[in-house]
């Protein structure tokens, strides 16, 4: 019995923890595919090329925009990010979970392209919880802080498009929630072509 692909896709505002709920999840389950965003954002003292994101110049880029690599793409925070056609390819060819960490306009991008994929939303406890992670972050100050606070709300507003919400208040219980919903949504029927195992029967 062939299984189909499982497209996963994570969202949240910047600090709730969605990057760090997917290492977990993937940390886990090591047969799941798991989707490197191209970004043009400068990379961070703790990120790796290639295992956090592959960071292009802008000329490269568009050169992805234009050559049609990209299953979605859009300009965060005056950054480019984009996920690549390949991965969702072999994900389907595979018939196997594949996880994207998404904003919201990646997650709805690729609600579009593919209705069955899933879409989590990760959101904090409250406002000021997330304030003070990102203020731990320190990654951004000043503005910037103000900026993504702003986007928080902005981005907040689109849960009714997402699948399952899931509040994280203490990290180890929303990685077992997220991985449970995950394990739920493999099982479902839909998930399944049951035609080349199963004929139909005799009567």
């Amino acid at each position: 019995m062939k299984k189909k692909a499982l497209l996963v896709v994570i969202s949240s505002p910047s600090g709730a923890g969605k990057t760090t709920i997917c290492q977990r999840i993937l940390k886990k389950n090591l047969e799941y595919l798991y989707s490197i965003s191209y970004t043009t954002r400068k990379k961070r003292k703790n990120e790796k090329e290639g295992k956090d994101y592959h960071f292009l110049t802008f000329k490269k880029f568009k050169e992805k925009i234009k050559r049609k690599e990209l299953v979605e793409w859009a300009k965060v925070y005056g950054n480019y990010y984009g996920t690549s056609k390949k991965i969702i390819h072999r994900a389907q060819k595979e018939g196997k979970v594949l996880i994207m960490v998404l904003d919201i306009q990646g997650g709805m991008a690729i609600k579009r392209k593919y209705p069955e994929s899933v879409l989590i939303f990760i959101l904090p406890p409250n406002m000021k919880e997330l304030e003070r992670r990102l203020r731990k972050r320190a990654t951004d100050k000043g503005k910037e802080l103000k900026k993504r606070m702003d986007n928080a709300l902005k981005e907040i507003s689109f849960l009714p498009h997402y699948d399952y919400v899931v509040v994280n208040k203490n990290l180890h219980d929303t990685i077992k929630i997220v991985d449970q919903i995950i394990n739920a949504e493999k099982y479902k029927s839909k998930r399944f072509d049951f035609h080349p195992a199963f004929g139909r029967a005799k009567v």
